[in-house]
Protein backbone atom coordinates (compact mmCIF):
# COMPACT_ATOMS: atom_id res chain seq x y z
CA UNK A 1 0.00 0.00 0.00
CA UNK A 2 2.97 2.41 1.12
CA UNK A 3 4.63 1.61 -2.30
CA UNK A 4 1.21 2.37 -4.49
CA UNK A 5 1.65 5.51 -2.97
CA UNK A 6 4.94 6.50 -3.35
CA UNK A 7 4.00 5.42 -7.12
CA UNK A 8 0.99 7.51 -7.45
CA UNK A 9 3.17 10.68 -5.86
CA UNK A 10 5.97 10.58 -8.00
CA UNK A 11 3.54 10.01 -11.10
CA UNK A 12 1.61 13.38 -9.87
CA UNK A 13 4.71 14.90 -9.62
CA UNK A 14 5.18 14.15 -13.26
CA UNK A 15 2.51 15.05 -14.42
CA UNK A 16 3.14 18.57 -12.43
CA UNK A 17 6.74 18.92 -13.97
CA UNK A 18 4.83 17.95 -17.76
CA UNK A 19 2.18 21.05 -17.16
CA UNK A 20 4.74 23.65 -16.13
CA UNK A 21 7.17 22.84 -18.98
CA UNK A 22 4.16 22.87 -21.28
CA UNK A 23 3.19 26.01 -19.70
CA UNK A 24 6.82 27.44 -20.13
CA UNK A 25 6.45 26.72 -23.86
CA UNK A 26 3.17 28.57 -24.30
CA UNK A 27 4.41 31.31 -22.41
CA UNK A 28 7.68 31.47 -24.48
CA UNK A 29 6.16 31.56 -27.93
CA UNK A 30 3.62 33.88 -26.83
CA UNK A 31 6.65 36.48 -25.84
CA UNK A 32 8.50 35.11 -29.33
CA UNK A 33 5.57 36.15 -31.01
CA UNK A 34 5.22 39.52 -29.46
CA UNK A 35 8.95 40.18 -30.27
CA UNK A 36 8.47 39.03 -33.46
CA UNK A 37 5.25 41.17 -34.40
CA UNK A 38 7.38 44.23 -33.02
CA UNK A 39 7.58 46.61 -36.15
CA UNK A 40 10.45 49.59 -35.96
CA UNK A 41 7.97 52.78 -37.15
CA UNK A 42 10.54 55.82 -36.35
CA UNK A 43 14.16 56.41 -35.48
CA UNK A 44 15.38 59.86 -34.36
CA UNK A 45 19.72 60.38 -33.54
CA UNK A 46 20.96 63.21 -31.96
CA UNK A 47 24.75 62.91 -33.53
CA UNK A 48 28.23 64.20 -31.97
CA UNK A 49 30.06 64.86 -34.64
CA UNK A 50 33.08 62.27 -35.52
CA UNK A 51 36.86 62.51 -35.16
CA UNK A 52 38.34 66.77 -36.15
CA UNK A 53 41.36 68.12 -35.29
CA UNK A 54 42.10 69.73 -31.61
CA UNK A 55 39.65 73.11 -31.28
CA UNK A 56 43.05 75.15 -30.72
CA UNK A 57 45.24 76.26 -33.29
CA UNK A 58 49.06 76.71 -33.69
CA UNK A 59 50.67 78.82 -31.49
CA UNK A 60 47.78 77.34 -28.21
CA UNK A 61 48.45 75.91 -25.19
CA UNK A 62 48.45 72.81 -26.79
CA UNK A 63 52.09 73.31 -28.66
CA UNK A 64 53.19 75.54 -25.72
CA UNK A 65 52.39 73.25 -22.66
CA UNK A 66 54.22 70.24 -24.32
CA UNK A 67 57.75 69.55 -25.69
CA UNK A 68 56.36 67.20 -28.02
CA UNK A 69 55.02 67.85 -31.71
CA UNK A 70 51.53 67.03 -32.24
CA UNK A 71 50.10 64.14 -35.23
CA UNK A 72 49.71 66.34 -38.53
CA UNK A 73 46.14 66.77 -38.54
CA UNK A 74 44.09 66.41 -41.87
CA UNK A 75 41.86 69.39 -41.34
CA UNK A 76 42.13 73.01 -40.27
CA UNK A 77 41.61 73.39 -36.69
CA UNK A 78 37.98 72.22 -34.82
CA UNK A 79 37.01 70.38 -38.54
CA UNK A 80 36.23 67.13 -39.28
CA UNK A 81 39.11 65.09 -40.33
CA UNK A 82 39.67 62.46 -43.06
CA UNK A 83 39.54 59.45 -40.78
CA UNK A 84 36.17 61.12 -39.59
CA UNK A 85 34.54 61.46 -42.75
CA UNK A 86 35.52 57.85 -43.47
CA UNK A 87 34.14 56.74 -40.18
CA UNK A 88 31.29 58.89 -40.53
CA UNK A 89 30.59 57.31 -43.88
CA UNK A 90 31.06 54.05 -42.36
CA UNK A 91 28.14 54.54 -39.65
CA UNK A 92 25.28 55.32 -41.93
CA UNK A 93 26.38 52.60 -44.09
CA UNK A 94 25.72 50.32 -40.98
CA UNK A 95 21.96 52.43 -40.06
CA UNK A 96 21.11 51.45 -43.51
CA UNK A 97 21.60 47.96 -43.47
CA UNK A 98 19.55 47.91 -39.76
CA UNK A 99 16.87 49.90 -41.20
CA UNK A 100 16.69 47.82 -43.99
CA UNK A 101 16.85 44.63 -42.28
CA UNK A 102 14.13 45.95 -40.00
CA UNK A 103 11.71 47.20 -42.81
CA UNK A 104 11.75 50.54 -41.86
CA UNK A 105 13.80 51.27 -45.37
CA UNK A 106 13.67 49.32 -48.63
CA UNK A 107 16.91 49.07 -50.37
CA UNK A 108 18.11 52.27 -52.07
CA UNK A 109 15.71 54.42 -50.11
CA UNK A 110 14.40 57.27 -51.81
CA UNK A 111 12.54 59.17 -49.08
CA UNK A 112 9.06 60.58 -49.68
CA UNK A 113 8.67 64.15 -48.72
CA UNK A 114 8.89 64.91 -45.32
CA UNK A 115 10.15 61.27 -44.44
CA UNK A 116 13.32 62.21 -43.65
CA UNK A 117 14.94 65.34 -42.06
CA UNK A 118 18.71 66.20 -41.27
CA UNK A 119 19.57 69.10 -39.53
CA UNK A 120 22.71 70.38 -37.79
CA UNK A 121 25.06 72.87 -36.25
CA UNK A 122 26.59 75.56 -38.59
CA UNK A 123 29.85 74.42 -37.84
CA UNK A 124 32.55 72.64 -40.53
CA UNK A 125 32.53 69.61 -38.43
CA UNK A 126 28.84 69.00 -37.62
CA UNK A 127 27.32 70.21 -40.77
CA UNK A 128 30.44 67.77 -42.88
CA UNK A 129 29.41 65.28 -40.21
CA UNK A 130 25.83 64.59 -41.13
CA UNK A 131 26.88 65.00 -45.03
CA UNK A 132 28.92 62.29 -44.49
CA UNK A 133 26.24 59.85 -42.68
CA UNK A 134 23.79 60.67 -45.38
CA UNK A 135 26.10 59.51 -47.99
CA UNK A 136 26.38 56.03 -45.88
CA UNK A 137 22.47 55.91 -45.22
CA UNK A 138 20.65 56.67 -48.46
CA UNK A 139 23.39 56.27 -50.90
CA UNK A 140 21.54 57.19 -54.02
CA UNK A 141 19.76 60.73 -52.73
CA UNK A 142 20.90 64.02 -52.26
CA UNK A 143 20.32 64.96 -48.90
CA UNK A 144 19.91 68.52 -47.93
CA UNK A 145 20.95 69.63 -44.49
CA UNK A 146 19.32 72.01 -42.78
CA UNK A 147 21.05 75.14 -41.03
CA UNK A 148 18.98 77.57 -39.70
CA UNK A 149 22.33 80.33 -38.95
CA UNK A 150 25.37 81.70 -40.74
CA UNK A 151 27.58 78.94 -41.37
CA UNK A 152 30.07 78.69 -38.89
CA UNK A 153 28.08 80.64 -36.17
CA UNK A 154 26.69 78.44 -33.17
CA UNK A 155 22.95 77.21 -33.50
CA UNK A 156 21.56 77.52 -29.91
CA UNK A 157 19.58 74.31 -30.14
CA UNK A 158 22.82 72.58 -30.56
CA UNK A 159 24.84 74.50 -27.98
CA UNK A 160 23.41 74.04 -24.29
CA UNK A 161 23.66 77.91 -23.69
CA UNK A 162 22.14 79.35 -20.69
CA UNK A 163 19.21 80.41 -21.90
CA UNK A 164 17.84 82.85 -18.72
CA UNK A 165 20.38 84.17 -16.13
CA UNK A 166 19.96 85.66 -12.41
CA UNK A 167 21.82 86.32 -9.23
CA UNK A 168 20.32 83.97 -7.33
CA UNK A 169 20.18 81.21 -9.93
CA UNK A 170 23.96 81.61 -10.41
CA UNK A 171 24.53 81.27 -6.69
CA UNK A 172 22.57 78.19 -6.77
CA UNK A 173 24.24 76.41 -9.95
CA UNK A 174 27.43 77.18 -8.11
CA UNK A 175 26.56 75.33 -4.84
CA UNK A 176 24.96 72.68 -6.76
CA UNK A 177 28.05 72.35 -9.06
CA UNK A 178 30.38 72.37 -5.83
CA UNK A 179 29.06 69.94 -4.34
CA UNK A 180 30.90 67.33 -6.62
CA UNK A 181 33.57 67.92 -4.12
CA UNK A 182 31.89 66.82 -1.24
CA UNK A 183 32.50 69.17 2.12
CA UNK A 184 35.30 70.90 0.34
CA UNK A 185 33.60 72.11 -2.76
CA UNK A 186 35.53 72.81 -5.73
CA UNK A 187 39.01 72.63 -4.08
CA UNK A 188 37.37 69.05 -3.57
CA UNK A 189 36.83 68.45 -7.19
CA UNK A 190 40.57 69.52 -8.04
CA UNK A 191 41.79 66.95 -5.39
CA UNK A 192 39.56 64.29 -6.63
CA UNK A 193 41.56 64.65 -10.26
CA UNK A 194 45.16 64.86 -9.17
CA UNK A 195 45.91 61.16 -10.09
CA UNK A 196 44.45 61.82 -13.59
CA UNK A 197 46.21 65.21 -13.54
CA UNK A 198 49.91 63.92 -12.59
CA UNK A 199 49.51 60.62 -14.94
CA UNK A 200 48.42 63.74 -18.06
CA UNK A 201 51.48 65.75 -16.74
CA UNK A 202 53.92 62.68 -17.00
CA UNK A 203 52.67 61.52 -20.31
CA UNK A 204 53.00 65.38 -22.17
CA UNK A 205 56.15 65.69 -20.13
CA UNK A 206 54.45 69.20 -18.99
CA UNK A 207 57.29 69.89 -16.82
CA UNK A 208 60.16 69.88 -19.49
CA UNK A 209 57.87 72.48 -20.99
CA UNK A 210 59.79 75.63 -20.78
CA UNK A 211 56.75 77.66 -21.24
CA UNK A 212 54.87 75.56 -18.55
CA UNK A 213 58.23 75.87 -16.15
CA UNK A 214 57.90 79.96 -16.80
CA UNK A 215 54.86 79.62 -14.72
CA UNK A 216 52.26 80.61 -17.77
CA UNK A 217 50.16 78.50 -16.97
CA UNK A 218 50.23 78.29 -13.39
CA UNK A 219 50.25 75.49 -11.40
CA UNK A 220 47.82 72.53 -12.22
CA UNK A 221 47.55 70.45 -9.52
CA UNK A 222 47.50 73.80 -6.66
CA UNK A 223 45.90 76.13 -8.70
CA UNK A 224 41.75 76.87 -8.52
CA UNK A 225 39.48 76.15 -11.04
CA UNK A 226 36.42 78.97 -11.49
CA UNK A 227 33.07 78.12 -12.56
CA UNK A 228 32.26 81.14 -15.13
CA UNK A 229 28.27 81.36 -15.51
CA UNK A 230 26.89 84.51 -18.40
CA UNK A 231 23.31 84.74 -20.15
CA UNK A 232 23.35 83.49 -23.36
CA UNK A 233 26.23 81.88 -23.19
CA UNK A 234 27.60 77.67 -22.48
CA UNK A 235 28.92 77.16 -18.63
CA UNK A 236 32.67 77.39 -18.83
CA UNK A 237 35.58 77.31 -16.53
CA UNK A 238 38.83 78.90 -15.92
CA UNK A 239 41.89 77.03 -14.69
CA UNK A 240 43.70 73.62 -14.32
CA UNK A 241 40.69 71.74 -15.13
CA UNK A 242 40.17 73.63 -18.49
CA UNK A 243 43.02 73.24 -19.77
CA UNK A 244 43.91 69.81 -18.90
CA UNK A 245 40.46 69.19 -20.72
CA UNK A 246 41.57 70.49 -23.17
CA UNK A 247 44.64 68.53 -23.44
CA UNK A 248 42.96 65.19 -22.57
CA UNK A 249 40.67 65.70 -25.85
CA UNK A 250 43.10 66.21 -28.54
CA UNK A 251 45.66 63.71 -27.19
CA UNK A 252 42.53 60.74 -27.47
CA UNK A 253 41.29 62.43 -30.97
CA UNK A 254 45.71 62.05 -31.27
CA UNK A 255 45.54 58.26 -30.62
CA UNK A 256 42.41 57.92 -32.57
CA UNK A 257 44.77 59.34 -35.79
CA UNK A 258 48.40 58.07 -34.99
CA UNK A 259 48.73 53.91 -36.10
CA UNK A 260 51.92 53.93 -33.66
CA UNK A 261 50.03 53.59 -30.39
CA UNK A 262 53.39 54.58 -28.65
CA UNK A 263 54.01 57.44 -30.90
CA UNK A 264 50.09 58.79 -30.16
CA UNK A 265 51.12 58.53 -26.41
CA UNK A 266 54.56 61.00 -27.00
CA UNK A 267 56.59 57.61 -26.60
CA UNK A 268 54.76 56.68 -23.40
CA UNK A 269 52.64 53.13 -23.34
CA UNK A 270 49.56 53.53 -22.47
CA UNK A 271 46.72 50.79 -21.64
CA UNK A 272 43.24 51.58 -22.49
CA UNK A 273 42.49 51.81 -18.78
CA UNK A 274 45.31 54.74 -18.81
CA UNK A 275 43.53 56.47 -21.60
CA UNK A 276 40.16 55.92 -19.40
CA UNK A 277 41.68 57.35 -16.22
CA UNK A 278 43.29 60.63 -17.73
CA UNK A 279 39.76 60.87 -19.57
CA UNK A 280 38.01 61.24 -16.17
CA UNK A 281 39.33 64.76 -15.96
CA UNK A 282 36.97 65.40 -19.37
CA UNK A 283 33.75 63.82 -17.57
CA UNK A 284 34.76 65.89 -14.47
CA UNK A 285 34.59 69.34 -16.75
CA UNK A 286 31.76 67.96 -18.71
CA UNK A 287 29.95 67.34 -15.41
CA UNK A 288 30.71 70.88 -14.08
CA UNK A 289 29.32 72.65 -17.08
CA UNK A 290 26.33 70.68 -18.54
CA UNK A 291 25.07 68.13 -16.18
CA UNK A 292 24.25 69.52 -12.81
CA UNK A 293 20.40 69.53 -12.82
CA UNK A 294 19.81 73.46 -12.64
CA UNK A 295 22.31 73.60 -15.38
CA UNK A 296 21.01 71.12 -17.95
CA UNK A 297 17.14 71.73 -17.67
CA UNK A 298 18.26 75.41 -18.76
CA UNK A 299 20.86 74.30 -21.39
CA UNK A 300 18.95 71.26 -22.62
CA UNK A 301 15.89 73.03 -23.08
CA UNK A 302 15.74 73.76 -27.04
CA UNK A 303 16.87 70.70 -27.91
CA UNK A 304 14.34 68.82 -25.61
CA UNK A 305 12.24 70.41 -27.40
CA UNK A 306 13.45 69.52 -31.50
CA UNK A 307 13.50 66.11 -29.89
CA UNK A 308 9.96 66.05 -28.99
CA UNK A 309 9.08 67.89 -32.09
CA UNK A 310 10.49 65.48 -34.16
CA UNK A 311 9.29 62.56 -32.27
CA UNK A 312 5.85 63.70 -32.66
CA UNK A 313 5.83 64.59 -36.46
CA UNK A 314 3.56 62.80 -38.87
CA UNK A 315 5.06 60.86 -41.38
CA UNK A 316 8.55 61.09 -40.14
CA UNK A 317 10.67 57.82 -40.22
CA UNK A 318 13.90 59.40 -39.82
CA UNK A 319 16.09 62.56 -38.24
CA UNK A 320 19.40 63.24 -37.75
CA UNK A 321 20.38 65.64 -35.50
CA UNK A 322 24.33 66.35 -35.46
CA UNK A 323 25.75 68.45 -32.21
CA UNK A 324 28.32 68.05 -29.63
CA UNK A 325 29.07 66.25 -26.67
CA UNK A 326 27.81 68.70 -24.67
CA UNK A 327 24.51 68.71 -26.45
CA UNK A 328 24.37 64.93 -25.78
CA UNK A 329 25.77 65.38 -22.10
CA UNK A 330 23.22 67.91 -21.32
CA UNK A 331 20.17 66.47 -22.84
CA UNK A 332 20.79 63.18 -21.11
CA UNK A 333 21.41 64.44 -18.07
CA UNK A 334 17.82 66.77 -18.51
CA UNK A 335 16.10 63.57 -19.07
CA UNK A 336 17.72 62.05 -15.51
CA UNK A 337 19.12 59.33 -17.04
CA UNK A 338 20.46 56.44 -14.61
CA UNK A 339 24.34 56.26 -14.61
CA UNK A 340 26.43 54.27 -16.84
CA UNK A 341 29.97 53.89 -18.23
CA UNK A 342 30.12 52.97 -21.57
CA UNK A 343 32.91 49.77 -22.81
CA UNK A 344 35.39 50.08 -25.26
CA UNK A 345 35.76 53.48 -25.10
CA UNK A 346 38.26 56.11 -23.91
CA UNK A 347 35.31 59.04 -23.64
CA UNK A 348 32.86 56.81 -21.59
CA UNK A 349 30.06 58.61 -21.62
CA UNK A 350 30.00 60.26 -24.97
CA UNK A 351 32.72 58.99 -27.17
CA UNK A 352 33.50 60.64 -30.44
CA UNK A 353 30.80 60.23 -32.88
CA UNK A 354 28.66 58.73 -30.57
CA UNK A 355 24.41 58.75 -31.23
CA UNK A 356 21.52 59.05 -29.00
CA UNK A 357 19.46 56.82 -30.56
CA UNK A 358 15.57 57.30 -30.09
CA UNK A 359 13.31 53.99 -31.74
CA UNK A 360 9.79 54.03 -31.38
CA UNK A 361 8.38 50.25 -32.13
CA UNK A 362 4.81 48.68 -32.67
CA UNK A 363 3.91 45.91 -30.90
CA UNK A 364 0.94 43.35 -32.12
CA UNK A 365 -1.37 45.11 -29.98
CA UNK A 366 -0.54 47.91 -31.42
CA UNK A 367 1.30 49.17 -28.01
CA UNK A 368 3.97 52.04 -28.75
CA UNK A 369 7.15 51.33 -27.15
CA UNK A 370 10.43 53.71 -27.17
CA UNK A 371 13.87 52.21 -27.00
CA UNK A 372 16.82 54.07 -25.88
CA UNK A 373 20.64 53.89 -26.52
CA UNK A 374 23.98 55.13 -27.47
CA UNK A 375 25.99 53.53 -30.44
CA UNK A 376 29.26 54.29 -31.12
CA UNK A 377 32.72 52.73 -32.59
CA UNK A 378 34.78 50.92 -30.12
CA UNK A 379 38.69 52.68 -29.77
CA UNK A 380 39.78 49.55 -32.32
CA UNK A 381 37.06 50.32 -34.52
CA UNK A 382 38.21 54.09 -34.97
CA UNK A 383 41.56 53.40 -34.89
CA UNK A 384 41.10 50.33 -37.73
CA UNK A 385 38.00 52.24 -39.67
CA UNK A 386 36.78 49.17 -39.20
CA UNK A 387 33.78 48.37 -41.98
CA UNK A 388 30.40 47.76 -39.88
CA UNK A 389 27.62 45.60 -40.78
CA UNK A 390 25.02 43.52 -39.24
CA UNK A 391 27.28 41.16 -38.32
CA UNK A 392 30.14 43.43 -37.00
CA UNK A 393 27.95 46.33 -35.77
CA UNK A 394 29.38 49.06 -33.75
CA UNK A 395 28.89 49.21 -29.95
CA UNK A 396 25.16 49.60 -28.40
CA UNK A 397 24.45 50.57 -24.87
CA UNK A 398 20.72 50.64 -23.70
CA UNK A 399 20.20 53.33 -21.57
CA UNK A 400 17.50 53.88 -18.67
CA UNK A 401 16.04 56.84 -16.76
CA UNK A 402 15.39 57.47 -13.42
CA UNK A 403 11.89 56.61 -12.25
CA UNK A 404 10.76 55.01 -15.70
CA UNK A 405 9.80 51.54 -16.19
CA UNK A 406 11.21 49.04 -18.73
CA UNK A 407 9.83 45.84 -19.74
CA UNK A 408 11.61 42.77 -20.31
CA UNK A 409 13.20 43.91 -23.02
CA UNK A 410 14.36 47.32 -21.60
CA UNK A 411 11.76 49.37 -23.79
CA UNK A 412 9.94 51.83 -22.32
CA UNK A 413 6.35 52.18 -22.79
CA UNK A 414 4.98 55.19 -25.43
CA UNK A 415 3.02 57.07 -22.63
CA UNK A 416 6.10 56.89 -20.24
CA UNK A 417 8.73 58.24 -22.62
CA UNK A 418 6.30 60.90 -23.97
CA UNK A 419 5.82 62.09 -20.10
CA UNK A 420 9.63 61.80 -19.31
CA UNK A 421 10.19 64.42 -22.37
CA UNK A 422 7.56 66.74 -21.67
CA UNK A 423 8.89 66.64 -17.29
CA UNK A 424 11.90 67.45 -18.85
CA UNK A 425 10.71 70.43 -21.09
CA UNK A 426 8.08 71.81 -18.48
CA UNK A 427 11.45 72.04 -16.08
CA UNK A 428 12.33 74.67 -17.92
CA UNK A 429 9.27 76.91 -17.28
CA UNK A 430 9.46 75.86 -13.48
CA UNK A 431 12.95 77.00 -13.33
CA UNK A 432 12.05 80.75 -14.67
CA UNK A 433 9.24 80.65 -12.69
CA UNK A 434 11.19 80.03 -9.37
CA UNK A 435 13.81 82.05 -10.31
CA UNK A 436 11.72 85.56 -11.93
CA UNK A 437 13.96 85.80 -15.03
CA UNK A 438 12.94 88.94 -16.55
CA UNK A 439 14.50 88.19 -20.03
CA UNK A 440 15.17 84.63 -21.47
CA UNK A 441 17.80 84.67 -24.65
CA UNK A 442 15.56 84.30 -28.10
CA UNK A 443 16.54 80.90 -30.28
CA UNK A 444 17.24 81.37 -33.71
CA UNK A 445 13.61 80.55 -35.36
CA UNK A 446 13.17 77.55 -37.21
CA UNK A 447 14.00 77.79 -41.62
Amino acid sequence: MKVNRIVALVMAVLLLMTAMSVLAEEVQAEANTASDAMKLEQVVILSRHNIRSPLATKGSVLEEITPHQWFDWTSAASELSLRGAMLETTMGQYFRLWLEDEGLFPENYRPEVGAVRFYANALQRTRATAHYFSAGLLPVVDVAVEQHVEYNTVDPVFVPVLTFMTDEYAEDVRREVAQLGGIVGMRGISAGLHGPMEMLMDVVDMEDSEIYQSGKYGNFLEDETQLLLEQGEEANLSGPIKIANSLIDSMALQYYEEPDETKAAFGHKLTLADWQYMHTIADTYSDMLFTAPLVSVNAAHPMLQELYSEINTEGRKFTFLCGHDSTIASTLAALGVEDYLLPEAIEQRTPIGVKLVIERWLDGSNEVWYNVSLVYQSVDQLRGITPLSLENPPMKYQLSFKGVKTNADGMIAGEDFMNLMRCAIDAYDALVERYGAADTVELAPAA
